[in-house]
């Protein structure tokens, strides 16, 4: 007992030494390391200011099961309020830690100024990974007013175009966010509604009529935007739109939004901004040409005159007094290329030419460079005018020389006459004509139109992704494909004389028809066989270093066994010898080196 009095002596004396001795603690210091305590939930309160509004229940449920089997593992952080304490991080574990029946949490108590609190809220929820998307662009939206967006990526240890993505997708407005929120829409495409400006968006929202509708949404962006990269303007130009300035600052430029369309490219994203841009040059465009003689050749043949914009083109030239004429009225002369090699193989891509055929054609197509840059040359001499042709939907141009194309004999009865006349010179019987050939060409555009959309529908679909056998359709569809595009003609006509038999007049639809009445899957077989022939990689890779040549060499062993080996055996052969030679050669230089050194 004597000995238990000493030692507490002893103890309370050394902590009076180590009071004198021990410099006290600052406030400041004290609150950076806080204690965990155990606080009564029904103290604790979630923060009205949270910037995150969506929970996961049943990740809120599996998190409670978690708790009520382990106890909270991590304790929350709280700030004191009048009321008791308000939460900073941890509203799902303490969401869950009532779902589990607790009735206290182990919790960090920190002080902190409202603006900071949320600060860290904001980071302490953007580094979880179910952060929902619209909440996340709206936290970074936050932080962006202290911070740049490089410093917001290192602190969230994200990239900083995915922050700039982020940013962008603060700017979507509510109706969009609606269909991010519940999966409809991918972020990506979110980003890319959120470019426009909230008009814009709106007129977007509208045309879909309640109905999310991904494909309308990707080609609503695509008409909407628009890559200066081939614009008719300068787009360095500050003073074409003084207002708007130059493109390569402006912030409708995507380049200039965080990359949002790749590395660097550059896409406007404001409609009247481009469009008044395009209108400003175009007029421009002819007050040159009139005041240097020019003649402006609008690219417009005589099925597309009557569509709104080449009328509106055509009404403009003359109002400034220039004649128009339409490209099939003229004898007109581009400036020619020089070929390559390079565009030769590209002409020829789904041909199978040799080296030596595709050099005979680089060399005729030389010739004929020369003989049309001779041509070119001397226009001027064989009647020709300088010109510029427009393109009537982009505005862009290039120089050309033009001549009025000779009438043909045969009067007012020909053909070419009757192309050329208005509806109002022509008689009933004309009119009949020119009306069926132009509903014709209408009905080509619709047909085209309504291909697209299908096709633009069907890629949006899981098709792809289905586990069914393919469909005697499919298969047939498949075969006309790769017949029709990946076979040269010349082995069409070697290895797939009769793929359609012989009767030429037959309709598309009826030939599609009888090739599916005659189908077999031998055919189908024969092609592939054949591609598979055709796709392998011949040169410097080889089937010791190329899957596709190796996958190609294995497969034809269990056919051609023995052929093959026949070939491997020479070779082998061929090699041992190479090989013993190089290594006798190698044991005398051996010799030789250590001659030299010793």
């Amino acid at each position: 007992m004597e000995a238990q009095t000493k030692q507490r002596a002893t103890r309370k004396g050394n902590a009076k030494q180590s009071s004198k001795v021990k410099r006290p603690t600052p406030q400041k210091e004290r609150n950076s390391v806080p204690q965990i305590q155990m606080l009564e939930i029904d103290s604790i309160f979630p923060d009205p200011t949270q910037p995150r509004k969506t929970f996961d229940e049943q990740s809120l449920h599996h998190l409670a099961q978690s708790i009520a089997e382990h106890g909270v593992l991590q304790p929350i952080t709280v700030r004191k309020s009048d009321d008791g304490y308000i939460i900073v991080m941890g509203e799902r574990r303490f969401r869950a830690s009532r779902l589990a029946g607790l009735t206290t949490i182990p919790a960090m108590v920190r002080n902190y100024v409202d603006t900071k609190v949320l600060e860290v809220q904001i980071i302490e929820n953007l580094q979880r990974k179910d952060v929902e998307p619209t909440e996340e662009a709206e936290a970074i939206q936050f932080l962006l007013e202290r911070y740049e967006p490089n410093e917001i990526a290192k602190r969230l240890g994200r990239s900083e175009n995915y922050i700039r993505q982020r940013i962008k997708l603060a700017g979507l407005i509510e109706g969009f966010r609606a269909y991010v929120r519940n999966g409809e829409m991918t972020i990506s495409l979110g980003v890319a509604v959120a470019l426009f400006e909230p008009g814009e968006q709106q007129l977007m929202l509208e045309s879909l009529e309640g109905e999310y509708q991904g494909h309308r949404i990707k080609r609503m962006i695509e008409s909407r935007t628009f890559d200066l990269t081939k614009a008719c303007f300068d787009v360095t130009d500050k003073t074409l739109v003084p207002k708007a300035g130059a493109c390569v600052v402006c912030p409708f430029n995507a380049a200039n939004q965080g990359n949002l369309f790749g590395e660097g490219k550059m896409v406007c994203t404001r409609t009247s901004c481009f469009e008044n841009k395009k209108t400003k040059t175009f007029m421009q465009l002819l007050k040159r040409v009139k005041k240097e003689g020019l003649k402006l050749v609008p690219n417009i043949s005589k099925y597309w005159v009557d569509e709104e914009r080449n009328q509106w083109v055509l009404a403009q030239m003359e109002k400034e007094g220039l004649t128009s004429r339409l490209t099939n009225e003229l004898d007109i002369l581009k400036e020619p290329v020089v070929p390559t090699m390079e565009a030769i193989k590209e002409e020829h891509r789904h041909y199978e030419y040799t080296e030596e055929e595709l050099t005979e054609f680089l060399d005729e197509a030389l010739e004929s460079f020369a003989e049309e840059k001779n041509v070119w040359d001397n226009a001027l001499d064989h009647g020709f005018e300088k010109g510029i042709l427009l393109e009537t939907d982009t505005y862009l141009t290039q120089p050309v020389f033009v001549k009025v194309r000779e009438e043909t004999d045969g009067g007012s009865s020909g053909a070419k006459s009757l192309e050329k006349r208005k509806m109002s010179e022509c008689t009933p019987e004309e009119q009949i004509i020119k009306i069926n050939a132009r509903e014709m060409r209408k009905k080509q555009i619709e047909n085209n139109n309504q291909f697209k959309e299908v096709v633009d529908i069907i890629r949006e679909t899981d098709y792809i992704d289905r586990k069914k056998p393919l469909t005697t359709d499919e298969m047939v569809a498949i075969s006309i494909s790769l017949f029709e595009n990946n076979i040269g003609f010349y082995s069409q006509r070697e290895h797939f004389k009769d793929f359609f038999g012989d009767d030429s007049r037959l309709s598309h639809e009826e030939l599609v028809a009888r090739f599916k009445e005659n189908f077999k899957k031998e055919t189908f077989h024969r092609l592939l066989r054949f591609l598979l022939t055709r796709q392998v990689h011949l040169g410097e890779s080889n089937h010791t270093n190329d899957l596709t040549n190796r996958s190609f060499y294995i497969a034809m062993q269990s056919f051609y066994k023995d052929k093959i080996s026949g070939i491997e055996d020479a070779y082998a052969e061929s090699r041992q010898k190479r090989e013993a030679r190089i290594k006798e050669r190698v044991v005398v230089l051996e010799q030789q080196a250590k001659v030299f050194k010793d």
